[in-house]
């Protein structure tokens, strides 16, 4: 126990331990710990699952039609051609953490969160079928492919690794 008194700590222990396992460390028991002073923490270390590698997959079947570009003002995702109304899917598991129309010159935009490192992008949607907070599988519907905020039907794909954009297809396989 601590006791304070007329500014100085006084420890004092009981005489005996009151279990009957013995101890492991004779050594720890006979030195007196500061009590202001608490042990280092550990360091903070994600698991595997929340930092490691994600399992790609193409998020829409249609045609690519633009590349990443790593140009100053040049694109940050893949732009994936088809019709109105085709399927978009999660490119990984994860949970959706934006849906919305809110970012200029995306549509409307879903971005799903992988795991700390990781986050994709889904941007001119028609329609969004996922809501904030849902876990999604890679594969799953997540939105329709429109024209939403752009020119044409398509979809623009971003991945970004620790905030940074990545280009998509060095992560997603080889189509076939």
């Amino acid at each position: 126990t601590l006791a304070v008194t007329g500014g100085q700590k006084k420890t004092t222990r009981p005489s005996r331990p009151t279990s009957t396992a013995s101890s492991s460390s004779s050594t720890s028991a006979s030195k007196p710990q500061a009590a202001s002073t608490p042990p280092p923490p550990e360091p903070s270390r994600s698991s595997p699952a929340q930092t490691g590698p994600v399992n790609w997959q193409w998020p829409a079947s249609g045609e690519l039609l633009e590349r990443f570009s790593k140009a100053a003002g040049g694109r940050r995702g893949i732009t994936i051609g088809d019709r109105e109304g085709s399927p978009v899917r999660a490119a990984a598991d994860g949970r959706v953490v934006y849906r919305g129309s809110g970012l200029t010159g995306y549509g409307n935009l879903l971005i799903i969160k992988h795991n700390d490192r990781w986050l994709s992008a889904y941007a001119h949607n028609n329609s969004l079928l996922v809501k904030e907070g849902d876990r999604v599988s890679a594969g799953d519907r997540i939105a329709t492919m429109g024209a939403s905020g752009t020119f044409r039907t398509q979809l623009h794909f971003e991945v970004r690794k620790d905030g940074q954009p990545v280009d998509p297809l060095t992560v997603l396989p080889q189509r076939s």
